[in-house]
């Protein structure tokens, strides 16, 4: 019987790392594709300013989009594993989105000076982002529904084509356009170029690949019967706005240092810090790609699995697994920090911020484990604890910005970030033992963060050993040998499996 259950707990393990490898493609190659964004805005917009004006749109974008999706993504996937007919799940989710996202629509484009002026950015990049917003609020419940049907393929597929034409778009309009331009004045290109609009043609490009992703997904609209049902709508809103709170909880400890660093700041420098911090910010995004491949494919699987009757210890060996991958991936990401630098940010004037890397790829790395220590208030329908820890993390990311940043710019902010993250952790960590008993182990998983923690920090704040590879290859080699020798008898397993 032993045997047979680990097949089967083998085989769940296979199934979500397959899932997990699929979403992460589906966001890594697209984020490694923005990655050449960052070096050519970096390198084609006039100055660091301007930079600054793209990252706070961009930052105020991202709680625009909690807001229009009202924690309506994870209430999706718990009432369609829970509910019998789940055609009225996907018809509530969807028509409900739709007519908020067009409310949105008309209450945004009529008080879109008013934000522009609050925000200090040009009033068009205020009207594009509102209908970026309003056409990627349109596909979440498609793109939701993809998920639950298991079909990460198509979702890549569609993920990866976005992106695709929004990097193709970018290039086109930043670099070729204007050559075109200048080559035949008389021309077709001429009359569509618009000189020192580079900002506003990210916007466009951003615009018409959102477009593009609603056309493939909009015949969704089209299959579902257009009547909502009151019963599962309400409970639907019960289950996600606490997640609606988390999730600007979220927002806040993500992105809001940005906006606060302008605000906060002496205005004849707040725009040029809120630029290099944003852009060596975006050197962290290697977790970043890993944390959110992991979300997308564990979330659909903790609940489909929930009622298993040895889930918490599923939850347990995928958290472990967690820390593992995620430990080395931050080790690896600060030891070679320096190389990354050359490829993806060679724009020097904004390599003074690349001290915050080591705090964001580790701030990044906690917020993983969070999600792995979520799952309990998920499981059990008390979403609004998770609203309360995301509160807790957004005060702290607060008060310490307000603290920090006056004294130390950014890299307060890149401390209130971290710190942020941490806190909800061991939070979720001591409320989940008595709520949801999950026989987690411990004595491994703050041995590998540790080690990690610490390998990196001699790696990147030691002058001499950032300077030499060997060293901090060394340390690497170290960290993997530790690695193997503590998982070695589950390792084997594994190779015995895939060569049988």
């Amino acid at each position: 019987m032993s045997a047979i259950t680990n097949e089967v707990t083998l085989s769940l393990y296979k199934n979500l790392f397959k899932q997990t490898a699929i979403y992460g493609l589906a966001m890594v190659l697209p984020r490694m594709l923005s990655f050449f964004l960052v070096r050519l805005y970096t390198n084609v917009l006039p100055n660091r300013a301007d930079y600054a004006d793209l990252t706070t749109v961009l930052a105020w974008m991202v709680f625009f989009n909690v807001v229009l999706s009202y924690g309506f993504e994870t209430a999706f996937f718990r009432f369609y594993n829970s509910e019998i007919d789940k055609k009225k799940v996907v018809s509530t989710a969807t028509i409900s989105i739709f007519w908020s996202s067009i409310v949105f629509l008309f209450i945004g484009l009529l008080s879109r000076n008013t934000l522009a002026l609050y925000a200090n950015v040009d009033v068009q990049y205020i009207t594009y982002s509102i209908w970026i917003l309003v056409l990627d609020s349109l596909v979440v419940i498609p793109f939701s529904k993809l998920r639950a049907h298991q079909r990460p393929m198509r979702y890549a597929a569609i993920k990866i084509g976005n992106v695709a034409v929004n990097l193709g778009l970018n290039f086109f309009f930043l670099l070729f356009l204007p050559n075109l331009a200048e080559s035949n004045p008389d021309g077709t290109f001429a009359s569509i170029y618009i000189n020192n609009f580079q900002v506003g043609y990210i916007f466009i490009a951003n615009l018409i690949s959102s477009l593009l992703t609603f056309i493939v997904l909009s015949p969704d609209y089209f299959t579902i019967n257009w009547e909502i049902d009151k019963v599962i709508w309400k409970r639907m809103m019960q289950y996600g706005l606490p997640i609606l709170i988390a999730g600007l909880a979220f927002a806040v400890n993500e992105h809001f240092d940005k906006i606060l660093l302008g605000k906060l700041l002496p205005a004849g420098i707040a725009k040029s810090e809120v630029g290099a911090y944003s852009a060596c910010y975006k050197l962290g995004l290697f977790m970043v790609l890993f944390r959110t491949a992991y979300s997308l494919g564990i979330e659909p699987f903790f609940f489909s699995h929930a009622s298993n009757e040895n889930a918490p210890q599923t939850y347990a060996t995928i958290t472990k697994y967690f820390v593992i991958f995620g430990s080395f991936i931050s080790l690896s990401v600060i030891v070679f920090a320096d190389l990354l630098k050359l490829i993806l940010l060679d724009n020097k004037t904004y390599w003074d911020a690349m001290k915050v890397v080591p705090l964001i790829v580790f701030a990044n790395f906690f917020l993983g484990i969070y999600t792995n220590l979520s799952v309990w208030y998920k499981l059990i329908d008390k979403t609004k604890i998770g609203a309360y820890i995301s509160i807790v993390g957004a005060i702290v990311t607060l008060v310490l910005n307000f603290l920090l940043i006056p004294l130390i710019s950014y890299y307060g902010s890149a401390i209130a970030t971290i710190a942020a993250y941490g806190s909800m952790m061991i939070i979720s960590y001591y409320l989940g033992r008595n709520q949801y008993p999950i026989p987690y182990d411990m004595k491994r998983i703050f041995a590998y963060l540790s080690l990690s923690v610490l390998f990196s920090a001699i790696a990147f704040y030691l002058p001499y050993v950032r300077e030499n590879f060997f060293i901090k290859i060394g340390l690497l080699s170290i960290f993997l040998y530790f690695i193997y020798y503590n998982e070695k008898e589950t390792l084997l397993k594994i190779i015995k499996r895939t060569t049988k």
